[in-house]
Formats: structure tokens, C-alpha cells, sequence
């Protein structure tokens, strides 16, 4: 056996360069770019006895089957419901590739949405397929990465898929024992049996595309067709179940707690970066991620609504807006604003608009209720605020001139819609029709964010100059049950005195 391995090993040297030459690409499964499998510039090849000693001396692999995934059996469920929505078709779902940030290196691979909520796995590359059965119903093939663990000198050369480079892959027979799954396969296959799917006599085939250009370039464009997949998918995601709202709710306890690590922070941080960077290590050792660019607006960046910037200063009498989620491992996201007072105490005109949005975010959720429009709860808050602002003076024609369809003005200072879809997506269900989502029902199992704000541009000259460079927005996450809602963030204070207090006894611990 020692002897077969040297000759491997030997093999690969004699084509190995000269020291001065660029290496040989040795890549496992070509990947989604060509560059991306190339040494580096700065590595030198390795000589064929490094090779032949690396290939040596390793303990053998256990062999042992890997647990199955947790909650196996809800996966397997959503595939058994996709197969149902399309009889007899061919169904393809790739997961997607590790993105470039800057040259050779590349951002955290996150799974394609669809393909985990189908699968619960979560490397990259990875491709499943629903292969229609004659019998009804469909098979399930994962195409995964191989793992030849020891026995190919790509776990040492190859540092786009190698182990040593970039850590093990679970294996073909090992992911179809973890995930659960009907078949496994190794990546290397896909090309042909992509390729097979081509032609008048196979059955009809629907691509989530926009996730592996060579996918997509491997099967014909059938555009409306694929489009009803992703919709599909989209759709199948609007009702939660219970797990889901589990995992919800734990994302949410995080951010919770990230938030309280923000206050702690805030008594000594000079600048946005510093509150970005206390919540993001929240998110990290409790989570995935977090699950969107952090939000951490001080002062008057409070105004513009995707401040992810975050480099202006933090300045005592000031608001702290604050719209970050948790990502749980799970991939579901918490999405939660507080706007807070950098001082521990909100003033007069601070006070006034933050009331003003609470108001509004209530009689918002009070209006979020199965058999509701979607809408109902944007139309809600847009009225308490166009009335608020018509008292505030800042408005100068009456709350029913200013939202008429054809006027809008309010939207001058509120600038969004409150509410949005939230699950494994931060905006989730992107691709639903807008008959389901956006002017749809509301329903049992749907989980929605309700987030009013108010915001004066520090230039605006409609705005009196006391409020001028205010941005207040309050979001929190919230189920539809069967007879009303429930606010799975409520634990977290919004009330301004309840604000104030939860930042004077967080600052009063002891540590």
C-alpha cells in the first residue's frame, strides 16, 4: 500500500516545475472561476521528495458515518413539498461559489438561500438536483466535493480545495449520510449530467439561476419558467414553521444581547466603527454573521437609511440609530433597530419625534393580524405620522391632503414602507408575486418586520431647526399567529423610559 502511494506521489512530482516556473493547477473540481484554483504568486512548487514525505505517515480516516443533520426530516419535507409543485420536471438548485474580494482572496462563503433551506448544507459549490421519477415524485441528487482525504497530494498542493489550505469536506457517501438525501455524487459528475439534460426527449428542467454561471450556461435559459422555480421557493418560504420561528427567536436574543454590548461600549466609543465592531463580535461568537451590514448612524447619518459607512464620530447629546441583526448558524436573521441616546437621555425634541414613530409602530402592529392586508400596517403608520407631523408643524396641508396617493408628501420624512418579509433572507421571499406578498393576506406562520421612522435632513429648510439632523426609526421582528401577532423582540425596550433605564443599568453593572 505504501509502495502504490509513493508512485502517486512520484507521479504528480515528475510534472511539478522548476522552482522558477508557475506551479501546475491541481485542482479536485475545477471551480466556479479559473483563476481562482492557481497558486499564488508568492508560492514556489513543491520538489517531488516534499511530495512523496507529505503523502506519508498519516493516520488512517475513521470511517466513521457522520451524525445526521439536525431537523433532517424538515428539510426533507420542503423537498417533498417543491417535488409536488412541478410533476415530472427536472429541478436544479445550485448553492453557489466563494465571491472574490480582492484579488486572491475571498469573502465568507454564505449558502444560496433556496439551496439551504432545502438541504441544510452549507458548502459551497454544491449543486441539488430533483431527478423526476417514472414512478411520480423526484429523486434527490446532491452533487457535493469529493474528499480523497490523504490519498491525493491535493490536500497539501491545492490551496482552493486542499484540507490543509482550507479545511475538509464532508465526501460523497458522507454528505448523503448527513443530509439525508437519496443520492450523493461527486462534483466532477455534474458537467455530463448537466449536459444530458439537453435535447427534445428529456423531461422538462427549471434552473434557479444567478447562483453558478456554469450552470446556468450548461443548461438552456427557459426564462419564465425558471422564474416560477425561484418564485415558488420564494412562496414556500413565506409560512414559517415552529423551528423556524425557533431559530428566529434565538437570532433575536443574540442581537438582544448585542445590543447591550453596544450600550456597554457606548459611555467611552468615539466613532461608529467601534459600535459596528462591538455588535459584529456578538454576531460572530453567537451566529453565522450578521445577517446585513450593520447600521450604526450617529447624529445626523441617522438620515440616510443604509448608513453602513459607519466611520462618523460618536458625540455626547447625539442619537445612536442602530439597525442590526444576528444571523444565527442556522442562517436565520434577526433585523432590529433601536435608536438610542448617546448621553442615556433623550431631549425635549428627541423625545417628541421618537414618541412620535413609537406611536406609530404600535397602532402598526396593533393592525398586524391574520386576513389583513399586507399593506394595512404601512397604512397605519403612514397616518399616525402624517397627523403627527401635521402637529409638529412640519407639514403644511392637512394628514388627508398629504396621503393621498397622488401627493405622498409625508413621505418627504418617513422616506420607507415599515414592514418586510424576514426569515433565512433579511428582506426574505424577494421573488414571491406580489399577489402573495406585497398585496396579499396576511397569514398564520409569516414573520415581518415593523420598523416606522422619521427623518430630518440636516439641510431641510421645512424642518424647524430643532429637529434638523434627528433620525429616529424602531424596528422589530413580529409573527402573525392564528388570531393576532406576536412581537418576538419585546424583550427588548423601546419605550423611551424604559430606553433610558435599560442604558442606566447596563451602565451601572459591575464588571
Amino acid at each position: 500500500m505504501a509502495k502504490t502511494t509513493r508512485s502517486k506521489a512520484q507521479a504528480v512530482a515528475v510534472n511539478a516545475p522548476q522552482q522558477d516556473e508557475a506551479p501546475v493547477q491541481q485542482p479536485i473540481v475545477t471551480p466556479e472561476s479559473e483563476a481562482k484554483g492557481k497558486p499564488a504568486s508568492h508560492d514556489t512548487a513543491p520538489p517531488p521528495a516534499l511530495l512523496d514525505f507529505m503523502m506519508q505517515g498519516w493516520k488512517p480516516q475513521s470511517g466513521k458515518a457522520p451524525p445526521k443533520l439536525k431537523n433532517a426530516d424538515a428539510f426533507e419535507a420542503r423537498r417533498r413539498a417543491l417535488s409536488k409543485l412541478f410533476p415530472g420536471e427536472t429541478l436544479v438548485i445550485p448553492t453557489g461559489h466563494e465571491k472574490v474580494r480582492a484579488n486572491d482572496t475571498y469573502y465568507r462563503f454564505r449558502p444560496g438561500t433556496d439551496f439551504y433551506y432545502l438541504t441544510g448544507n452549507m458548502e459551497p459549490d454544491c449543486v441539488l438536483v430533483l431527478q423526476p421519477r417514472e414512478d411520480g415524485g423526484h429523486t434527490d441528487i446532491l452533487f457535493v466535493e469529493p474528499n480523497p482525504g490523504r490519498s491525493d497530494s491535493t490536500f497539501f498542493t491545492d490551496r482552493v480545495k486542499g484540507e490543509l489550505w482550507v479545511g475538509p469536506r464532508l465526501g460523497v457517501k458522507e454528505s448523503q449520510t448527513r443530509f439525508g438525501v437519496h443520492e450523493a455524487r461527486g462534483l466532477p459528475e455534474l458537467p455530463s449530467y448537466l449536459e444530458s439534460l439537453k435535447g427534445a426527449a428529456t423531461m422538462p428542467t427549471r434552473v434557479l439561476r444567478g447562483h453558478s454561471a456554469k450552470v446556468d450556461s450548461a443548461v438552456p435559459e427557459h426564462a419564465e419558467r425558471d422564474k416560477q422555480l425561484a418564485t415558488a421557493l420564494s412562496e414556500m418560504r413565506l409560512i414559517k414553521d415552529k423551528q423556524e420561528v425557533r431559530e428566529l427567536e434565538a437570532a433575536i436574543d443574540s442581537t438582544h444581547r448585542g445590543f447591550e454590548d453596544v450600550i456597554r461600549r457606548l459611555k467611552q466609543a468615539r466613532s461608529e466603527r467601534e459600535v459596528e465592531g462591538v455588535f459584529n463580535l456578538r454576531a460572530r461568537v453567537e451566529g453565522n454573521d450578521v445577517g446585513y451590514g450593520t447600521i450604526a448612524a450617529a447624529g445626523h447619518h441617522a438620515c440616510v437609511l443604509h448608513w453602513t459607512r459607519n466611520d462618523g464620530d460618536i458625540k455626547k447629546g447625539e442619537l445612536l440609530l442602530l439597525d442590526a441583526g444576528v444571523e444565527g448558524n442556522s442562517l436565520y436573521t434577526a433585523d432590529i433597530t433601536r435608536t438610542l441616546p448617546i448621553s442615556g437621555k433623550f431631549t425635549k425634541e428627541q423625545r417628541e419625534i421618537y414618541e412620535l414613530v413609537l406611536e406609530a409602530q404600535d397602532r402598526a402592529i396593533d393592525a398586524v393580524k391574520p386576513g389583513n392586508d399586507f399593506m394595512e400596517p404601512n397604512r397605519v403608520a403612514m397616518r399616525v405620522l402624517a397627523e403627527g407631523l401635521y402637529e409638529l408643524g412640519i407639514l403644511k396641508v392637512k394628514p388627508e391632503e398629504a396621503l393621498k396617493d397622488e401627493h405622498q408628501f409625508y413621505k418627504r420624512y418617513s422616506l420607507h414602507n415599515v414592514s418586510h418579509m424576514l426569515g433565512l433572507d433579511v428582506h426574505d421571499c424577494a421573488q414571491a408575486r406580489q399577489e402573495a406578498y406585497k398585496y396579499g393576506k396576511l397569514k398564520a406562520g409569516m414573520v415581518l418586520t415593523v420598523e416606522p421612522g422619521l427623518y430630518f435632513q440636516k439641510d431641510d429648510l421645512t424642518v424647524p431647526a430643532k429637529y434638523r439632523g434627528i433620525g429616529v426609526r424602531i424596528e422589530d421582528d413580529v409573527l402573525v399567529t392564528k388570531t393576532g401577532c406576536r412581537v418576538l423582540s419585546e424583550d427588548i425596550p423601546r419605550q423611551t423610559k424604559d430606553v433610558e433605564e435599560w442604558m442606566k443599568q447596563i451602565w451601572s453593572e459591575k464588571r
